[in-house]
């Protein structure tokens, strides 16, 4: 990757770029000067006032199609556009032009139009980001040997990313790209472009470019697989696009067609869940194990997933030693065959997951097994009476045992805990007291008493509060007339 990024007054004109756009809504050609929050594509007229407003961009093409496939990623319906990418000092002269091929058309306007634009469908997008995986050259070695070496790497360009060596192998990322292989988590890049800085999350992957040239290959994040356009001369129909969008695997072999050299090969697609990028694997490197979870598969079995179909495999056991069922599926992007717990058939998980959690409520308590009954209540989470269980003296003893759902565990008592905790309600003469004592509230003896009374005071203290309490309760005089 010989390619740098330099700032805007080190870049000589002829290596710099102006991204003009035809906005097919108001029939204009338009300077491109960015994306706002929204996604909604910002413009203005194309001329020479406007002129150090445009956005430029690396004139580099490894470089470019990386970061226009970003862009056009975070740009909200970007079919309502057609991009093209105009050197700096004819933008201007070429955008007016360009205009009047809108308004009149013509075959000679035409050819300019077709030399500069950007092609914006998905299967380009892609071409450069997903190419390791349409060749055979490009694919990691089994043997996990190293395909590039750090010093193939331009660290200088790297810089401008926001990346060095020391960096990437404190993330533990060098070592995976020097393999082959995609960074398995997002990695913050920022772009410069001069007059305009993107910064973003993306995954990282090495390449070897036409040239021979290693070149850093940046997967931006796209809001959703993009399923409407051809991927690699593949149209996806209604059951591949559901299935990638439920489990993230499109679930059978098609033939796509390498660009490059317009070879058939056969290959699975998946979706980076990280980037939301289609991902495609050619079969060659499919690889099955013969076991998984301690279930040794058959050929059929094999067959099934060799095939990208997704299988049921039931009798599972899990590291915590339980059996458990689950649909298994070869993902193109993991390059490994994957459990789809989170995905899938929402019916189907749940019933696994009760199967699971019925699977894992334990049957027998210190050696004493439970009837039906018992185990019924016991997995509801009700307290049951369990008697003939013996202690490591040999008596006999029993209790009350609970299951809780929150630990998994079995919690044990002597006595029923129901029953306690019914004892540990407080009672009305509790209530009274404690809105005595606490509360400041009076009872019989002080409810007279005028003064605010002291914590857990049931009496007058004193004779002023004894005389107020009796005052109040001597017999109220006669209002009747004389006689």
């Amino acid at each position: 990757m010989s390619e740098a990024i330099i700032e805007k007054d080190q870049m000589p004109e002829q290596l710099s770029d102006i991204l003009l756009v035809f906005d097919k809504a108001k029939m204009k050609i338009e300077a491109v000067t960015g994306i706002d929050e929204n996604g909604k594509l910002k413009t203005i007229d194309a001329n020479n006032k406007n002129q150090n407003q445009f956005m430029r961009v690396d004139k580099n093409g490894d470089f470019f199609s990386n970061f226009f496939s970003n862009f056009i990623s975070q740009l909200k319906n970007p079919t309502n556009f057609s991009f093209f990418k105009v050197p700096e000092p004819i933008a201007v002269d070429t955008a007016k032009v360009m205009q009047k091929q809108v308004e009149n058309p013509t075959k000679k306007g035409e050819q300019l139009m077709k030399q500069y634009e950007i092609k914006a469908e998905p299967q380009q997008d892609y071409k450069q980001a997903n190419q390791n995986t349409m060749a055979t050259k490009e694919t990691p070695s089994e043997t996990s040997e190293y395909r590039f070496k750090p010093e193939q790497i331009d660290w200088e360009t790297m810089s401008n990313l926001g990346l060095s060596k020391e960096k990437l192998e404190k993330m533990n990322l060098l070592d995976p790209l020097l393999k082959g292989y995609k960074t398995n988590e997002l990695v913050p890049i920022s772009l410069n472009l001069g007059t305009a800085i993107t910064r973003m999350d993306a995954r990282l992957s090495l390449q070897t470019g036409e040239d021979g040239k290693v070149v850093m290959a940046i997967h931006g994040i796209h809001k959703e697989p993009n399923l409407n356009f051809e991927f690699f001369g593949h149209k996806f129909t209604s059951e591949d696009k559901k299935n990638l969008l439920e489990t993230g695997n499109m679930g059978r072999i098609v033939d796509l067609k390498n660009p490059k050299n317009g070879e058939i090969i056969p290959s699975i697609i998946s979706v980076d869940r990280l980037t939301n990028e289609l991902v495609a694997l050619k079969t060659d490197f499919i690889k099955i194990p013969d076991e998984i979870k301690g279930i040794k598969l058959d050929d059929s079995q094999k067959q099934t997933l060799m095939e990208g179909k997704p299988l049921n495999l039931e009798g599972m056991i899990s590291k915590k030693g339980t059996e458990f069922a689950a649909t298994v599926q070869f993902n193109a992007d993991k390059r490994y065959v994957e459990f789809l717990f989170d995905r899938g058939n929402s019916n189907q998980q749940t019933q696994n997951n009760q199967q699971n959690q019925s699977q894992e409520v334990p049957k027998t308590f210190r050696g004493k097994e439970l009837d039906n009954e018992q185990y019924q209540k016991f997995k509801d989470g009700q307290t049951i009476y369990i008697s003939g269980l013996t202690d490591k003296q040999g008596k006999a003893y029993q209790g009350y045992i609970t299951f809780n759902k929150e630990t998994n565990k079995t919690d044990f008592s002597f006595q029923n805990p129901d029953k306690l905790k019914e004892q540990a309600k407080p009672t009305d003469a509790h209530k009274t007291q404690t809105s005595i004592n606490s509360d400041g509230k009076t009872n019989e003896a002080t409810k007279n008493i005028k003064e605010p009374l002291q914590p857990k005071q049931q009496t007058p203290k004193d004779e002023k509060q004894q005389e107020q309490q009796e005052k109040s309760q001597a017999p109220a005089k006669s209002k009747g007339r004389k006689m």
